[in-house]
């Protein structure tokens, strides 16, 4: 830990530029392409990047179709359909949510 404060230095809380992302979208067939958009585990609307093609596939999969944008592009797009939060390279997913099996239904005991 540094015991001097320069002033090029950002606030703990200020999010630092991430450069050019690989942003997952998905393809439509006549709307074109969409960003996807993410909830936090809170339930906050982010848009979502990755650093490298390699960690996005390692947590969406390989068949997750991409496009590269800046981050302040990504924030542009994303903040008037109220994602305000821009998550860089998240680790963990949930998987798609399924149908509960169905549940067996209680036996009754039948006196003879």
């Amino acid at each position: 830990m540094c015991l001097f404060r320069y002033e090029s230095d950002p606030e703990p809380e200020e999010p630092l530029p991430a450069g050019c992302l690989y942003v997952p979208v998905r393809e439509g067939v006549g709307a074109g392409t969409a960003l996807r958009l993410f909830r936090t585990p809170l339930g906050a609307p982010t848009a979502v990047g990755f650093t490298s093609m390699e960690r996005l596939r390692a947590t969406l999969g390989g068949d997750q179709a991409a496009v590269r944008l800046s981050e302040g592009l990504l924030r542009a797009l994303c903040g008037p359909l109220g994602a305000r939060l821009v998550t860089v390279d998240p680790t963990l997913s949930a998987l798609p949510v399924a149908a509960p099996p169905p549940r067996p239904g209680r036996l009754r005991a039948r006196a003879l």
